[in-house]
């Protein structure tokens, strides 16, 4: 993408009602709307995040499904989450919004219990050792789900790294976490869950074009 498409993302982000976009240190300081995310939404439906939401494809597609739930997609790249934000306002879908800030962030941004339902969508694995803290499924982003999921609160993984599922599960079975369901290739079994076969991001889409196993994980976090 060009740095002029993206400068001009960058100012329609500005004005869609959909974006929230606060500055690290505005989080840092007390974010307004932790705890208090149903005031945006005016309604008191479940919330569910999107975590690393690219596109927002897959925030777009739950939304349209179902309306009675409210969801966020996060991502640091405002550029990318633009094509969502707008599908999203021309299609008045007033219960999907984005913020653009660091999902490191996220339990200074929700509120304790606040959260329903967190996905995770083909995030990066960061295959390297030196990497290990940036894997949105090690055990100090669990920490962060676990405080601002509410007690019964569910996570997903949704992936085509290998090396992802298998040390997410390896994780999950040692710290004795809730592993509710688990495939390594979701396409090839029957009895996988119809919202995760039925909503694709752009990416899983080509994945699947090329024969890839796309693996997913269902999980509760338990401490």
């Amino acid at each position: 993408m060009g740095s002029k498409n993206k400068l001009k993302r960058f100012r329609e982000n500005e004005t869609f009602t959909n974006v929230i976009q606060p500055t690290r240190q505005e989080v840092l300081d007390g974010f307004p709307l932790k705890g208090v995310w149903n005031t945006y939404f005016n309604n008191s439906n479940p919330i569910v995040l999107e975590l690393g939401c690219g596109k927002g494809e897959y925030s777009i597609d739950l939304a349209r499904k179902n309306p009675n739930i409210n969801y966020i997609g996060i991502d640091i790249k405002g550029a990318r989450f633009w094509r969502g934000a707008k599908t999203a306002l021309e299609e008045n879908l007033n219960n999907v919004a984005f913020l653009r800030t660091q999902i490191e962030l996220v339990d200074l941004l929700f509120g304790e219990n606040e959260v329903s339902e967190i996905w995770i969508t083909f995030p990066d694995p960061q295959i390297k050792y030196t990497r290990t803290k940036h894997r949105l499924t090690n055990t100090e982003f669990l920490k962060k789900y676990h405080h601002i999921l509410n007690p019964e609160g569910i996570v997903n993984l949704k992936t085509d790294s290998e090396f992802m599922h298998g040390y997410t599960l390896g994780l999950l079975h040692g710290e004795g976490h809730e592993i509710l369901y688990a495939h390594h290739d979701i396409y090839k079994n029957y009895h996988a869950p119809k919202e995760v076969t039925s909503t694709q991001t752009f990416y899983e889409s080509q994945y699947l074009e090329k024969g890839k196993p796309i693996t997913y994980i269902k999980f509760r976090i338990r401490y």
